[in-house]
């Protein structure tokens, strides 16, 4: 797999010519499985063939129980700040047992409260997952939670509701009646206790999911927000350069087969002037900036402006939208509805 992805980095180099790579992400949950030698061949790869900012910001996801397996955890990080890693995004989802169990997390509780000193004080840049709207999760809970999180400093906090995907361990439980259904009431109260509690630490929600201090906010999903070209390597990776969609194969066999032919294995669409309209939407809307509305008429024409306006009107009257210097924004009372309102932004081909 490291080789076929550091094929598809040679194979794809042209995509970024003349241009910095200014965030680099390793992504998908679990690339602390790889090992020192495998991350310093990729790392080489990204150097030999790409130019990278040295202030580009480098993160990579990991698995708390990945830091204890064959080696001491501060050797590892220590490894990862030598590989240039200068931000670490830690999938911690609850400080609580339970709640680890029953989304079958492979971590603990305890290997956690290790690990979090020893992160903060290798990495000044990092962030951690928390899961709410857990079936059983009292309020009283996730401010515990929370609390637990911000006692190790942790200057940037992405907090998702939980969703029960189908195939899964949780699925099955509630199916068999042994365990409460997700409630999106339940899910709405950690929300806006969320909010309140970290906004009074200082905190900024700069988009739905996430909060960060000031100066910690993720580059990287920035850039995903703001509509600015990416690259995605790998398999089920997708990349956008403004019209152009495109994702590789997600099966890993065919992804290493195609690769060793030197194929590149994706699929692409050409974004139609709607499509591009609906994506400002989706992203934009989650944002704290919101829909610069200035943007869409110079993009798009007076016709989608018009028709933002319009669609918008009902949300702007019940106060989950309002307009702020040309901007349109959700309001608190608008921000976990916001998927929904988005939908309803959109326009259909």
């Amino acid at each position: 797999m490291v080789e076929a992805l550091c094929k598809e980095l040679i194979l794809r180099k042209d995509e970024a010519t003349g241009s910095e790579l200014q965030t680099v992400y390793f992504g998908g949950g679990t690339p602390s499985i790889l090992t020192q030698g495998e991350l310093q061949q990729l790392f080489e790869t990204i150097y030999q063939h790409y130019k990278v900012s040295p202030e580009a910001e480098i993160t990579l996801e990991a698995n708390p129980d990945d830091f204890f397996k064959g080696h001491a955890p501060q050797e590892y990080l220590q490894t990862l700040k030598n590989l240039s890693v200068n931000r670490l995004s830690l999938g911690v989802q609850s400080f609580y047992e339970e709640d680890l169990r029953l989304m079958n997390r492979v971590h603990n509780t305890e290997q956690v409260a290790v690990l979090l000193p020893l992160v903060a004080k290798h990495f000044d840049n990092f962030t951690i997952d928390l899961i709410y709207g857990i079936p059983k999760m009292s309020t009283a809970r996730w401010e515990a939670n929370l609390r637990k999180a911000l006692s190790f400093g942790v200057p940037h906090i992405s907090a998702y509701a939980l969703t029960v995907e189908e195939r899964t361990a949780l699925h099955s439980l509630i199916v068999k009646g042994k365990c409460p259904p997700v409630e999106d009431e339940l899910a709405l109260a950690h929300f806006q206790l969320m909010i309140d509690l970290l906004e009074a630490e200082g905190y900024i929600q700069y988009e739905f999911s996430n909060f960060g201090k000031e100066g910690y906010f993720s580059r990287n999903n920035t850039a995903y927000w703001f509509g600015k070209p990416y690259m995605g390597i790998g398999p089920s990776a997708h990349s956008f350069n403004g019209k152009e969609r495109r994702w590789n194969i997600a099966h890993n066999i065919k992804y290493i087969q195609a690769l060793q032919k030197e194929k590149l294995p994706f699929e692409k669409e050409e974004l139609t002037l709607n499509n591009q309209y609906n994506e400002l939407i989706i992203t934009r809307i989650r944002t704290m900036v919101g829909i610069d509305l200035r943007e869409v008429y110079t993009t798009f024409g007076e016709p989608y402006h018009a028709y933002l306006l319009q669609q918008a009107s009902k949300y702007l009257y019940d106060g989950f939208l309002h307009i702020e210097d040309n901007h349109l924004k959700v309001t608190k009372a608008g921000k976990f509805l916001s998927d929904g309102i988005a939908a309803d932004l959109f326009k259909v081909d």
